[in-house]
């Protein structure tokens, strides 16, 4: 490729016409206690306080980097594009705690980002000659800087750590295509040939333990959070609940296993920072568990407003039951029918539902000489314990429509539902599949689709597949 200069010029290079300057980044609870903080960034100084700290909490590696590098001679390549290891010498002079740090500076990033293309690219003869790799560096630089092209996150969480800082790792079992042979191989490193793709789409048998099937789809999603990527996969393969299997048994259905991988989506961070692993789960709409597919998130998000609440209450009149076995002397105090104020706290704890077994256990630990119970109020905040305690938070959800189904709804025809064996042994012996249960389509439109759309402002969409 020949390349020509846009917004560069030869002598500054790709930071001729920005400006540069240095900004803090925090991030604080609301009680105002630290999360995040980073300070004398270096920056473009038009850059939006929202752009600094994207920067700053997501994208900026946090340890691992040298204090002191030196290049790394290779052939053919100019010393400008040079790989860079740490330099063991100079960093032996500094204290063990201060040898390796983390990015402090946008330009580092840019340089790692668009240094570590422009250097695949001229060792693999992309540019007709050197001038032309440095103007490709050059504008990349400057448009990242100036906001007019920025890559996807998995390029920001890895791309160019091993080629500007020598960072590296053992493989975690990705792969990546030779360029010298055009053939695929798995990597020996975790970053000389990073995972930098976005976004991957996944297939699953109906199979518990094989490869390809479902518990080895959580650890292909698991390969893919580590770099800050995200997947989606169809489920419509896997048996619905109560679906016969071959030993005899019935499947424990659908939704029991999209649990599972619900909740290791949620113990990844993506890309090793702060960010959530980014997950999208897709069910045909004549699936037999189609319904409680739809009401997943609807009912999770019920049960959080039910321990939001029930918290508060319990907080509330369990602790006022507590004090009110400390406002008489003696044992009569514990007495409902001797101490007044203690069978009024009862009765108002028992008008809004608080289990006897509770109230019966805060009396008993009030002889102990307990005077107060610590019972955590729950809130709604998206990273709140009462969200972290209910499934379905961690995925997009998707509905496949077909438009055999929406001529259905229109004409309020009923809908069938089928098990998966059912349908793959019809197709075998060249037959018309039996449904496992008959819905009305219009019924399950209006009541479920929509309804679920309404009420759940965490529900993500239908789509079309024909």
């Amino acid at each position: 490729m020949k390349m020509n200069r846009h917004f560069t010029v030869p002598q500054n290079g790709e930071s001729s016409t920005i400006q540069w300057t240095k900004r803090n980044s925090k991030i604080t609870n609301p009680d105002g206690s630290k999360v995040f903080e980073a300070n004398d960034i270096l920056v473009p100084e038009d850059w939006s306080q929202v752009a600094v700290d994207i920067l700053a909490q997501k994208y900026f590696r946090r340890k691992g980097v040298p204090k002191y590098l030196k290049k790394v001679q290779e052939d053919g390549i100019p010393e400008w594009l040079q790989k860079s290891i740490p330099d063991t010498e100079k960093l032996e002079s500094l204290k063990p705690e201060d040898r390796f740090g983390g990015e402090t500076s946008a330009l580092e990033v840019f340089h790692r980002l668009a240094g570590c293309w422009t250097y695949w690219g001229y060792k693999y003869k992309y540019f007709s000659d050197e001038e032309s790799a440095k103007i490709f560096y050059d504008e990349i630089v400057y448009m990242l800087a100036t906001q007019m092209a920025a890559p996807n996150s998995p390029q920001w969480f890895n791309t160019g750590l091993n080629w500007a800082y020598g960072i590296d790792g053992k493989s975690q079992g990705h792969y990546y295509v030779d360029p010298s042979t055009g053939k695929l191989v798995k990597s020996t490193s975790a970053y000389e040939h990073p995972q930098p793709h976005a976004c991957f789409i996944q297939s699953v048998d109906d199979d518990l333990v094989n490869e390809g099937g479902i518990m080895d789809l959580w650890v292909r999603e698991a390969r893919l959070f580590k770099y800050g990527s995200g997947t989606g996969t169809n489920f419509s393969n896997l048996r619905g609940e109560n679906e016969p299997l071959s030993g005899g048994g019935k499947s424990s259905g659908l939704m029991s296993f999209l649990k599972i991988g619900d909740r290791a989506a949620g113990a990844i961070k993506s890309g090793g920072t702060t960010r959530r692993a980014a997950k999208m789960v897709c069910l045909d709409v004549d699936h037999p568990d189609i319904e409680n597919f739809i009401d997943w998130k609807v009912t999770e998000e019920k049960k959080v407003a039910s321990l939001v609440t029930g918290s508060m209450l319990n907080n509330r009149h369990l602790n006022a039951i507590m004090s009110a076995c400390y406002e008489m002397e003696g044992e009569d105090r514990f007495n409902p029918k001797k101490n007044s104020s203690l069978k009024k706290t009862i009765q108002d704890a028992k008008k809004v539902l608080i289990p006897d077994n509770y109230i019966k256990r805060v009396i008993d630990l009030a002889r102990q000489g307990y005077k107060e119970i610590l019972f955590e109020e729950l809130t709604t905040d998206w990273q709140s314990d009462a969200y972290n305690t209910v499934s379905g938070q961690n995925s997009n959800n998707s509905i496949r429509l077909t438009n055999e189904f929406m001529a259905a709804v229109e004409q309020d025809q009923p809908w069938n539902l089928y098990f998966r064996t059912e349908k793959e042994k019809a197709k075998v012996e060249g037959r018309k599949a039996k449904p496992s249960q008959t819905l009305r389509a219009r019924e399950l439109w209006e009541k479920d689709f929509l309804c679920g759309l309404g009420e759940c402002r965490s529900w993500n969409s239908i789509s079309y597949y024909d």
